[in-house]
């Protein structure tokens, strides 16, 4: 069938504003810290919270579009990630704070639901262009939103991010009922046949390695986005939230020059793309860690090229596949990701409060290290299986 560019911007867009409202607390922490009196080693729960929301919804909701029209799906979880960042937008208390970010983060999976529609309607030989243009969208949101957020909670509080991001995603969710196609789905297959399906991944070698690449790539990842306005907001450099939140154009600057993975993946070159993007991503905490803005924003771009070159090819690989079931093979690789960036959230801050920066900073490059040692490991193991095949 193929995709027009169109098409595929919407469903960037769709990606972007989704997931940012995960991340958009990541720049403002300090402040919501201020406001709602949490303590610095319990900040990063905030963030947790949009990830562990995020989990849960893997694993319950992005298998639905295996089995209901995906347009209509996405429509209305965006619908339901607006209610969450009404209720963060108006929180007095933290309880309530946590409660609307879960709930953004529990139907913000619509990004995956997204990601698995545009790849089943790509031709094979686009669909790795394909992921790398709409993957960038989740790129720009992560990382976009950090600009945007800073900015607005410059001038209007940290509780204005949330309004911006409730108007985006009602808006967004008419657009995509306007202009993405209907999507039948084949009869007799029930919602229990398709969590069994998703069950018997986690028994496929390609699936657990990609899986635990993604585990220890994200956990690297939230090491850095969660912790990084810790230490710019304290000394020596007491950075406004504004100026933290431009960080996120190093980082985005940095993830779409990786755009080509998915061109390289569809020329055959998957693994190899995610063993050197996998160095740099460790090279790349020598950098953060040195008491320097320059020296730094350098790894972060490094650190977001890496990232979005393996995760891009990570689906590549597993798209391919499965083509007949892209919402339960995305939402099931997923579930590696939203727990190891809530393990890079949660931990970033206790490092930081333990060590300072440069604790986070190892913890980083010990989460990249891992996320090596199991490519090896995945890449020796298929060179057995080659070599006993007559």
């Amino acid at each position: 069938m193929g995709l027009t560019t169109g098409r595929r911007t919407v469903f960037a867009a769709v990606c972007a504003v989704a997931v940012a409202s995960i991340y958009a607390a990541q720049p403002v922490l300090a402040e919501i810290g201020r406001d709602l009196g949490v303590p610095e080693a319990g900040l990063g729960w905030i963030v947790a919270a949009g990830q562990l929301g995020y989990l849960a919804g893997l694993a319950a909701l992005v298998p639905l579009g295996d089995l209901v029209d995906r347009r209509k799906l996405i429509a209305a979880h965006l619908l339901l990630t607006a209610v969450g960042a009404g209720l963060a937008a108006v929180a007095a208390q933290t309880w309530l704070l946590l409660t609307g970010l879960a709930l953004a983060g529990l139907f913000a999976v619509v990004v995956q639901t997204t990601v698995a529609y545009a790849a089943a309607l790509s031709t094979s030989d686009e669909r790795g262009r394909t992921l790398g243009a709409v993957t960038s969208g989740v790129v720009i949101g992560i990382l976009g939103a950090r600009v945007a957020a800073g900015a607005l909670a410059e001038l209007w509080g940290w509780r204005s991010v949330y309004v911006a991001l409730a108007v985006l995603l009602v808006t967004l969710a008419g657009l995509v009922l306007k202009t993405m196609p209907p999507d039948p789905r084949r009869e007799g297959t029930t919602y229990r046949h398709v969590l069994t399906s998703l069950g018997g991944l986690f028994r496929e070698p390609l699936f657990v390695s990609r899986g635990l690449i993604a585990f220890f790539l994200f956990a690297s990842f939230g090491t850095l986005w969660s912790g990084l306005s810790l230490p710019l907001a304290a000394d020596p450099w007491h950075l406004s939230t504004a100026h933290i939140g431009l960080f996120g154009l190093v980082g985005l600057a940095g993830a779409l020059g990786a755009a080509r993975a998915g061109r390289w993946a569809d020329g055959g070159h998957a693994s190899l793309v995610t063993g050197g993007a996998l160095v740099l991503l460790a090279a790349s905490w020598l950098a953060i860690g040195q008491p320097s803005l320059w020296v730094l924003g350098l790894g972060v771009l490094v650190l977001d090229f890496a990232v979005q070159a393996v995760h891009v090819s990570n689906q590549h690989l597993l798209t391919a596949a499965h083509p007949d079931r892209t919402s339960s093979v995305i939402g099931g690789y997923m579930i590696f990701y939203s727990l190891g960036s809530a393990l890079g959230a949660a931990a970033t801050t206790t490092a930081f409060a333990a060590a300072g920066w440069t604790g986070s900073a190892v913890l980083g490059a010990a989460f990249a290290g891992c996320a090596f040692a199991v490519w090896a490991w995945a890449r020796a193991g298929a060179r057995r299986q080659l070599s006993r095949t007559p």
